[in-house]
């Protein structure tokens, strides 16, 4: 009789994070950073259950990236992840 394990150890091994290249104006890292935390918090939604972007209004949005422990998204990083949930499937 085989018994399952059940583990709460990442199934791999984290990216290395490195760093961002240098010399290009500000709007650009702005933007890279936006994308980044418009795609944590589109699989955090997505995740949970929220597979349509009419359902993924600024406050749940917002729920999301608190339990995420991430800083509020602006209205336009909303609007991304909506955009995300849209045509990524």
């Amino acid at each position: 009789m085989a018994v399952a394990t059940v583990t709460t150890e990442p199934l791999h091994k984290p990216l290395r994070k490195k760093p961002l290249p240098a010399g290009r104006p500000r709007e650009w890292y702005v933007s890279h950073n936006r994308r980044l935390k418009a795609m944590r918090l589109a699989i955090a939604l997505l995740d949970a259950g929220v597979y349509q972007p009419s359902s993924a209004d600024n406050a749940r949005i917002r729920a999301a990236a608190e339990r995420l422990a991430i800083h509020p998204p602006s209205d336009a990083t909303c609007r991304m992840v909506r955009a995300l949930i849209r045509h990524g499937r």
